[in-house]
């Protein structure tokens, strides 16, 4: 179910409907289908994702964190990746995570600061946000700034305060969170039942083997500690003696 193979069907169904769109191609249509993106843990990841849905000529949106242990937003490898799925079509947006913070004023001020931060350094402007984690608090508030569009703004998400999959709503929500899919499969019978939809698909869990949850993490793990070596490699003149040794402890 996390294959690229997986994953293709489900551009298949949405591209099927031509009703798939984008946050402000879908800002007062009666039908739509958004797919989204959250970046938590790898851009390699996202970018490989973008590169599967380029060869079956389709877009979504991919939301990158600011503040993350596991990855610089700002890296030039980083950078130069998320700027070429820009040039290919993808929309980028902030990902924006609480961190603690519950005044909703602070929030919405860290936002923007956060939005006009990656503008500058992306040297593009960013015009939507998705909330990482977002608490029923900030769900409720329904965050609107202006020129900016919020994922969970009730134009695309209906909050309830007990949701079930019997719950009516506006907008048929479906997340693969925890790798697990919740609110339902994106299958072709939930994809079209309902007028309106967002499907929310975090690019680490998805890969061309398709892994369950356990081998997920551990390729995700291996292809991080090689990149932490590839990078101490790069930076460090006296590490190159070390490289093997530290490759091999891993493969043990």
């Amino acid at each position: 179910m996390f294959s690229y193979e997986d994953y293709r069907e489900i551009i298949r169904i949405i591209k099927s409907t031509g009703r798939y769109a984008h946050y402000a191609d879908a800002l007062g249509k009666d039908r739509f289908i958004i797919m989204r993106h959250d970046v938590e843990y790898s851009v390699e990841r996202a970018y490989e994702l973008a590169r599967v849905e380029q060869s079956m000529d389709f877009t979504s949106t991919y939301f990158f964190q600011w503040t993350n242990n596991s990855y610089n937003v700002l890296s030039r490898k980083n950078i130069n990746m998320i700027k070429d799925m820009r040039e290919r079509g993808q929309h980028i947006g902030l990902h924006f995570a609480l961190n603690g913070m519950t005044d909703m004023a602070e929030i919405r001020r860290k936002i923007q600061i956060e939005i006009d931060m990656l503008s500058e350094m992306f040297g593009f402007p960013i015009k939507e946000f998705s909330i990482h984690r977002p608490s029923k608090d900030v769900l409720r508030e329904n965050i609107k700034l202006d020129g900016i569009l919020n994922a969970y703004q009730d134009d695309f998400f209906t909050f309830a305060e007990n949701i079930t999959e019997e719950t009516p709503v506006a907008v048929k929500y479906m997340s693969d969170a925890n790798h697990i899919w919740r609110y339902g499969y994106p299958d072709e019978k939930n994809i079209t039942s309902y007028d309106k939809v967002q499907i929310l698909v975090h690019p680490f869990s998805w890969c061309k083997e398709g892994y369950d949850n356990f081998d997920n993490y551990k390729s995700l793990v291996q292809e991080k500690y090689v990149e932490m070596i590839d990078s101490i490699d790069q930076e460090c003149k006296d590490f190159g003696e070390y490289r093997d040794y530290f490759l091999e402890r891993y493969n043990k």
